[in-house]
């Protein structure tokens, strides 16, 4: 299986073209399995109950929410664009589990993901990952 598949897909104006919702869609994604990958390094021999339990804390838009708020001064102009265009879209769905503010924010921060992944920001990414598990152990 060839993973460099997308390689070179998206140049940065394509990606920006693209709905932020399809961007939050493609981040959210992201951002689980680094979650999980990272917990599972973690913590090798926890069960998947726990590891998901663990997976929730950070994943749910509550602390999507607060992550961006820390991580927002530390955006670029282009990547604020991002965040505020995901952030100011309609879903057209309503949060379950957070209020509509935290929900918006979440998926401004998935949007960001998602705009960083394809365009193949790795460092970037690999710099707000390494952000947002320094900020949870030091709660």
């Amino acid at each position: 299986m060839e993973f460099d598949m997308l390689k070179d897909r998206f140049t940065a104006q394509e990606a920006r073209q693209l709905n932020p919702l399809v961007l939050a869609f493609i981040g959210d994604a992201i951002y689980e399995v680094f979650i999980r990958t990272y917990l599972v390094d973690q913590n090798r021999d926890m069960s998947v109950h726990k590891l998901h339990v663990k997976a929730i804390s950070f994943v749910k838009a509550h602390a999507q929410s607060e992550f961006i708020k820390i991580l927002e001064e530390k955006l670029t102009e282009e990547e604020l664009s991002i965040f505020k265009r995901g952030r100011n879209s309609k879903s057209g769905t309503i949060p379950k589990n957070a209020d509509l503010q935290e929900y918006k924010a979440a998926t401004g921060f998935e949007a960001l993901l998602g705009y960083l992944y394809v365009t193949e920001q790795t460092e970037r990414l690999n710099y707000f990952f390494g952000f947002i598990i320094e900020s949870k152990q030091n709660k």
